[in-house]
């Protein structure tokens, strides 16, 4: 058996991921998979918020979700997660699924019907939690 190459590139994560899309192809249309993504820019054209993720099938997976400091607390979250389950909604989603750090937004997801499904304890580190989230829409 030949030994083992190290290889942190990025290329080879890509190349894992596309091998991987092609097994999962033999079971199911990933063609079928489409991204979700909402901005709001400021009037000097500069990020302010910002929201990605992907539906398949029943599912929309809420990737990543940022607002600027200045921006919280004003609603402008809570509105742009609504549009993003409303999008998914609309394209047959029926579940939202996403994850989010112990200093990050769980109680702001919570408010609005997300259950925590499975907490990830001491992530990254000892006293650190990953809580994943669900909510049916």
């Amino acid at each position: 058996m030949s030994d083992f190459i190290t290889d942190n590139s990025e290329d080879l994560a890509q190349q894992a991921k596309q091998k991987i899309a092609e097994f999962n192809a033999l079971y199911w249309d990933a063609t079928l998979r489409q991204p979700i993504g909402l901005k709001r820019l400021n009037p000097e054209g500069e990020l302010t918020a910002v929201l990605t993720g992907r539906t398949f099938g029943n599912w929309f997976y809420l990737e990543s979700f940022w607002l600027a400091e200045h921006c919280r607390g004003q609603g402008t979250g809570k509105a742009m997660l609504l549009k993003a389950e409303q999008i998914a909604r609309e394209r047959g989603c029926r579940y939202v699924l996403l994850d989010t750090l112990n200093f990050q937004a769980k109680p702001f997801y919570q408010r609005l019907g997300y259950q925590v499904c499975w907490t990830q304890a001491d992530y990254p580190f000892a006293g650190g939690a990953k809580y994943f989230m669900q909510k049916t829409l």
